[in-house]
């Protein structure tokens, strides 16, 4: 009997572990997690931007800064750090196949810092997305990118 009981609980256990969604489990300082071989330098983005070459590109950081300035054909789909962000998230890329490339960017503040980025790139690897890329921005969006004279479209 007793042996039932705690099977019972621990499938229980496992079958709400298995269905409850991804959380905002990152913090900052999480993204010196993510791989360099998944990051991608500003420059590469620009290149392929400017060459028409453009994968779906989704800001997952605050929405003020995605108001303030974003990357042309990017979409709002954040924050990485909130449970409704991680939402949003997955239903901007739940039709797309898991083998497209898919790029994600924040740039609140520095990289070490970011509390939205790796949230992002755990639920889109736990997902099954197999070519996640998440540009590197060092410092911010406006140091790295804006000041850098890549393509930005201002206001929302």
């Amino acid at each position: 009997m007793r042996l039932a009981m705690r099977l019972a609980i621990l499938a229980h256990l496992l079958t709400v572990l298995l269905l409850a969604p991804l959380s905002a489990s990152a913090a900052p300082g999480d993204a010196l997690t993510i791989p360099a071989s998944v990051q991608i330098q500003p420059a590469e983005l620009a290149a392929m931007l400017k060459a028409g070459d453009t994968p779906p590109i989704l800001q997952v950081g605050f929405s003020v800064m995605y108001q303030q300035a974003h990357i042309p054909n990017s979409q709002y789909a954040g924050p990485g750090n909130k449970d409704d962000g991680l939402l949003n998230l997955k239903s901007h890329v739940d039709a797309l196949p898991r083998d497209r490339l898919v790029v994600i960017y924040c740039g609140c503040c520095p990289w070490e810092k970011c509390p939205n980025i790796a949230a992002a790139y755990k639920q889109l690897i736990g997902m099954g997305f197999t070519k996640v890329k998440v540009l590197y921005l060092a410092s911010n969006f406006g140091a790295d990118w804006v000041d850098k004279g890549y393509p930005v479209i201002r206001g929302g």
